[in-house]
Order: C-alpha cells, then structure tokens, then sequence
C-alpha cells in the first residue's frame, strides 16, 4: 500500500508565504518514483497541476504561479516540497499531491488527502 502524507496547509494573509510537504512511503513492496507534483482544485474548478518534478530534478510550473512558487525534493526520504510566496486570493484552493511510480510492475499515479490553502485578509 502506498500512503502520501501531506502538512503545510492553513490561512495566510495576502502577500505572505506556506510551505506544503508530502511524503510518500509504501509498505511491504518498494516504489520506485518517476515524478512528483502538486495540483489543486478550488470550488467549481478542475483540478489543475501546479508544478512537477521528476526524479533527475526537472521542473515545469502553471504559468499563473512562475516566479513565485518553488518545487524541490528530496529522493532519499521520497518526498516533494512546494514553496509559496507572493500568495494570492486566486491560490485559494485544496492542494493535492501526486506521485507517478512504479510499485510491483505496475505504474500509476497516487494521490494525496488534500490539504487546504487559503489566502485571505
């Protein structure tokens, strides 16, 4: 079974910063990771990527969020990272991570919870 544990989610006033973490772990069989992201959905809306990284360090970001959010990682302990400063009302949203790996020759992308972002004054 394969778990993402998210943290870093809350309220920040306009302008301010948050830093989301997910970690991912799975048990009995190993996983190997390709990527890892961030999405997020906010109320009547798709849900959106708002940046990846694959496991040798390249990164893409939505245009909306370039320059101001940062994605890293950190391989051995399987987790990803995503910086926010600069935060608008606009980046209200639930923030989902996702991992694309490879458990047990089988492929797929697995989700987190979901933690909440708002941005507000």
């Amino acid at each position: 079974q394969v778990q993402l544990v998210e943290s870093g989610g809350g309220l920040v006033q306009p302008g301010g910063s948050l830093r989301l973490s997910c970690a991912a772990s799975s048990s009995i069989f190993s996983l190997s990771i390709y990527a890892m992201g961030w999405y997020r959905q906010a109320p009547g809306k798709q849900r959106e990527l708002v940046a990846g990284i694959t496991s040798g360090g390249d990164t893409n970001y939505a245009y909306s969020v370039k320059g101001r959010f940062t994605i890293s990682s950190d391989n051995a302990k399987n987790t990803v990272y995503l910086q926010m400063n600069s935060l608008k009302p606009e980046d209200t949203a639930v923030y989902y991570c996702n991992v694309d790996g490879l458990r047990l020759g089988i492929r797929k992308n697995y989700w987190g919870q979901g933690t909440q972002v708002t941005v507000s004054s």
